[in-house]
């Protein structure tokens, strides 16, 4: 009987760009959180990478949602529909029936009792039997290798889709944080606007998008220049298609306003730090976790705005996945998980 009693452990980082499950210490499913449903019947027509694909070339029987908005549930049922999808590609991809599952999801550290329960109840709904809940500061921190429960403060920077979570972390405790709404959701829509301004073009969420992955830069000078990227659109007076050419430094132009609020609240994380953290914080540095992450150049302008040395934690993008399945495997070891 102890095969029918199998409990499957999954790791789960519930982004608004992305969601990210891990098994085994592996990253087995990783699609963008996004799901395409049928207008009439509300039933699951795709998921992950294929509704992303649907995403903005939709007719009106089908429409595409995007559950998570700023790091939090904005659809219940759209929610528990994606998760339960991506959890069969679990259970697809390790050749197993569905087992009991043991779930840890991390949850940006601004987030309030109602949003904490949106989130346990989705994953309970979609087959969660023990439903764990870890902070995003404290899961980015445990993948970038810090030791979170050592009398030393770390201060970890995670730039997601929705939300940038700063936090100052010291015996297994988050000190001192700020949580705000300018991540890479924003800065794509600031890159669709000032291409909409500047140049008079349209352009959509996903052109938008591919432009940040590819020139999206930090500062206007780098010292290895991405390629320019050129794109095709609608003309917003004519209509009529126009080719342009952008540099990273125009892009660079484009996310300043965005990224000056990222600056302080970096400062106000710095100003309400205890000296003696603050000083741990000086040697150790500022660790960088997330998708934001891979902004060409956003190391270099933090630490000249802080003063403080910045390091970029190892494959960011999966940093807050691998610090949750860290966590899952030592659910007896830290006191910081919640349940």
């Amino acid at each position: 009987m102890g095969f029918f009693s199998l409990t499957q452990e999954l790791a789960i980082d519930l982004g608004t760009a992305n969601t990210l499950i891990m098994h085994n210490g592996k990253v087995v499913v990783d699609e963008p959180s996004i799901v395409a449903l049928d207008v009439h019947t509300a039933k699951v027509m795709a998921i992950g990478h294929k509704a992303r694909q649907m995403h903005e070339k939709t007719n009106p029987n089908i429409k595409t949602i995007r559950p998570l908005k700023d790091g939090v549930i904005a659809d219940f049922n759209a929610t528990e529909l994606m998760l339960r999808g991506l959890i069969k590609k679990v259970h697809a991809s390790s050749g197993l029936f569905a087992p009991s599952l043991r779930m840890m999801i991390c949850i940006p550290s601004g987030s309030t009792n109602v949003e904490i329960r949106a989130v346990r109840d989705s994953a309970q709904h979609a087959g969660g039997r023990e439903v764990y809940l870890i902070f995003e500061p404290m899961a980015a921190a445990l993948g970038a290798g810090l030791d979170v429960e050592a009398p030393e403060g770390n201060l970890i920077i995670d730039i997601g889709g929705g939300t940038s979570e700063i936090a100052c972390i010291s015996l297994g405790g988050i000190v001192c944080s700020e949580s705000i709404n300018v991540a890479g959701d924003v800065f794509t829509s600031d890159i669709q606007n000032y291409i909409r301004q500047q140049h008079n073009i349209r352009i959509g969420e996903r052109t938008a998008e591919k432009i940040k992955c590819a020139i999206g830069a930090a500062v206007p000078e780098l010292e290895d220049e991405p390629e320019d990227y050129e794109i095709t659109g609608p003309n917003m007076l004519t209509s009529l298609p126009q080719k342009i050419t952008l540099n990273y430094s125009e892009i660079a132009y484009a996310l300043d306003k965005s990224l000056v609020k990222l600056d302080n609240a970096l400062m106000k994380v710095l100003e309400d730090m205890p000296p003696e953290l603050y000083s741990d914080v000086v040697k150790n540095g500022i660790y960088l976790a997330g998708g934001g992450a891979l902004i060409k150049g956003l190391d270099r302008r933090l630490s000249e705005k802080s003063g403080l040395p910045v390091h970029i934690a190892e494959d960011p993008l999966r940093a807050i996945a691998r610090g949750t399945g860290i966590a899952l495997k030592n659910i007896g070891s830290f006191s910081f998980l919640m349940k």
